[in-house]
């Protein structure tokens, strides 16, 4: 189906070009005003009904907590004035001798551990402690002054004695009930029970409850976290100070300000403050913020405040906040992304038959192409064939000139190879001769000798034809073959040049596993030497060293000579192939080229120095075994 082009014909120039202009410079900075202002207003929004939610269950936390504290401090209410019915203590009261000191001792020390109170002590209305609980401890209270205390104050005018602080003897926090002792219409002393709330707390932390209680002095007496413990939560005058410092309510605790690094009040007890993530660390990057519900205490004029962290809270709101930008982002893209595919749409109409008929003419020249590049891919294919061919030509050449170089070197030595062997012959033949005539006399003895040394000599003539086998046979590329039996094979093929000459040999080198065939290693190591002992043949002391070490993963093989040298002209065709420097039919220079050809096959190469004090050294490098050639490109 063909549609009519000039249907969705596009607006001229002139007129198009300028408000898609205002769109694409002002469309893009609404779109992230509209996201951040949506967002915030999500964040804020479930922020606000977030606390609120959050404020509800801490009212209902915070009651029943409260009710928790009230029920542990009114249980231990009733001990102080059940003192006034036992009639051991008003006779100490009246009479403080030892006998009545030591029974109402005993007495106040099992009430002390039946009503699982901290100490139960009775004083006189000096305030002299006369009898105690604790009377067996070294740190007990008895005959302690405590008039300065707050709750023996009230007590001894007759008024209840509610007081938390710090005991003066051993420095241990406890809530003091004190209560005035009557007898006839007249105090006659205070009875005074100390209890531990610690107990509080640590049902707080199992509960992984974040409270704390504070006083009417406003310091925090009871609190989850002990590093607010005995900080006020509002700031103390300095006449407050002094008044706590004289009592010694607290000891001598510094009562520090709790000061959060940001505070926000929302209800009537509610407040939202923000706090150290770690109270004892100060962390700038890590922050807490609580919602803190506080209620006074019944009966005390203390106050207990829940808080509540709001940073799982704060967290989600963010996320409402991106997820509500994200949305509009989203809306907003579609509604672009949909009005740009009507006007695209259009235009892909109106073009479809233009590319139609681009498209016809493209798979044309597509048909024709196709022939061309399959012509040119066979003759490629030609080529490679060809390529490959002169590669195996090439390869075999390479055996084959590597071959003649064995037998040419095989060639050089005949000579000494022939009277090598000439010498054993004779012998044999001598001593064979000898052998008959010496068992025809029976001379065993003689005879036995005689075929020892026969087999000696037999011995010696295999060692040497097995060695030329050896160095004549075709070798691989591939390989592994041991440094110092190719060094001791090359001199065995080389043992009769060496024996007529005083070499001197330095074998400074360490074995090693090379990768090279093994025949292949010593045929270099034959071409090496052979030529060192050639330089030195007219040096009256000649020497050898065989050094080596390992240069970038592999081994490198010295072989350094004190010969004559080797003069700069005849240095630039060292490894030309057929380029010699000995005379006549000695050499046919093929064995320092052959000798690089077979190490570079295996990823090594053979290089030359020339040192300064004289002689030539041949540098020959290999891989050790177990370690692949670099492939060249």
């Amino acid at each position: 189906m063909k549609c009519d082009p000039t249907l969705y014909r596009a607006a001229p120039p002139s007129l198009a070009v300028k408000p898609r202009l205002i769109r694409q410079l002002f469309l893009p900075p609404l779109i992230i005003l509209l996201m951040i202002g949506l967002g915030f207003i999500g964040f804020w929004t479930s922020e606000y009904y977030g606390i609120r939610t959050l404020g509800e269950n801490g009212e209902r936390q915070l009651e029943l907590h409260a009710r928790t504290v009230e029920s542990e401090i009114s249980k231990y209410t009733y001990l102080p004035s059940l003192l006034e019915l036992e009639s051991s203590v008003s006779k100490l009261l009246a009479e403080p001798s030892p006998e009545h000191r030591q029974t109402v001792n005993e007495y106040l020390e099992g009430l002390n551990r039946r009503s699982r109170s901290r100490a139960i002590y009775v004083m006189d209305t000096t305030g002299r402690v006369m009898a105690t609980s604790n009377w067996r401890d070294i740190d007990s209270y008895l005959g302690e002054d405590l008039s300065f205390r707050a709750y023996f104050q009230n007590a001894v005018r007759g008024q209840p004695g509610r007081f938390y602080g710090i005991g003066s003897t051993n420095g241990e926090p406890g809530y003091y009930l004190a209560h005035g002792l009557e007898e006839r219409g007249k105090i006659i002393g205070v009875a005074v029970v100390k209890v531990r709330l610690e107990a509080l707390e640590e049902r707080w932390q199992r509960a992984r409850l974040e409270a704390f209680v504070s006083d009417e002095n406003g310091i925090i007496i009871l609190s989850s976290d002990p590093a607010r413990r005995l900080k006020a939560v509002r700031p103390l005058s300095d006449e407050t100070k002094e008044r706590l410092a004289r009592s010694l309510q607290y000891y001598w605790a510094t009562l520090n300000e709790l000061q959060p690094l940001a505070r926000e009040h929302l209800d009537a007890g509610t407040e939202k403050l923000t706090f150290p993530a770690n109270s004892e660390v100060v962390a700038d990057d890590q922050e807490v913020t609580y919602l803190a519900q506080t209620r006074p205490l019944n009966d005390t004029p203390w106050n207990f405040t829940l808080l509540t962290p709001l940073n799982d809270l704060r967290q989600a709101a963010i996320n409402q906040g991106i997820l509500v930008a994200v949305a509009f982002a989203l809306v907003a893209f579609l509604l672009i992304a949909w009005n740009e595919r009507r006007k695209v749409i259009a235009t892909r109409l109106a073009a479809r038959e233009a590319l139609q008929e681009a498209n016809n003419q493209l798979e044309r020249r597509i048909a024709e192409r196709t022939g061309d590049l399959r012509a040119s891919n066979e003759r490629l294919k030609a080529q490679i064939r060809e390529r490959r061919q002169a590669e195996e030509t090439l390869r075999r050449a390479q055996d084959e000139l590597v071959q003649a170089g064995k037998l040419a070197a095989i060639g050089q030595m005949s000579t000494s190879i022939a009277h090598e062997l000439n010498q054993p012959l004779a012998a044999l033949r001598t001593l064979s001769g000898n052998t008959v005539r010496f068992l025809e006399r029976g001379a065993l003895d003689t005879a036995s000798t005689n075929l020892k040394t026969i087999n000696e000599l037999i011995d010696r003539m295999g060692r040497i034809t097995a060695s030329l086998r050896s160095f004549a046979r075709r070798g691989d590329d591939q390989g592994e073959a041991s440094l110092a039996k190719a060094v001791d094979a090359a001199f065995q093929v080389l043992g009769s040049r060496l024996d007529n000459l005083p070499l001197t040999v330095h074998r400074g080198f360490s074995q090693a596993m090379l990768q090279i065939d093994q025949t292949r290693l010593e045929q270099i190591l034959v071409n090496l030497i052979g030529n060192a002992l050639d330089a030195m043949h007219a040096q009256p002391a000649p020497e050898l060293w065989l050094e080596s070490d390992i240069h970038e993963g592999k081994y490198r093989l010295r072989v350094r000579d004190n010969g004559h040298g080797i003069d700069p002209e005849t240095r630039k065709h060292l490894f030309e192939p057929f380029f010699t420097t000995k005379p006549g039919e000695q050499g046919l220079g093929l064995g320092l080229t052959l000798s690089a050809s077979l190490a570079a096959a295996t990823g090594g190469n053979l290089a030359v120095e020339h040192p300064a004090d004289g002689g030539t050294a041949f540098v020959l490098s290999l891989p050790l075994a177990g370690h692949q050639p670099g492939e060249s490109i």
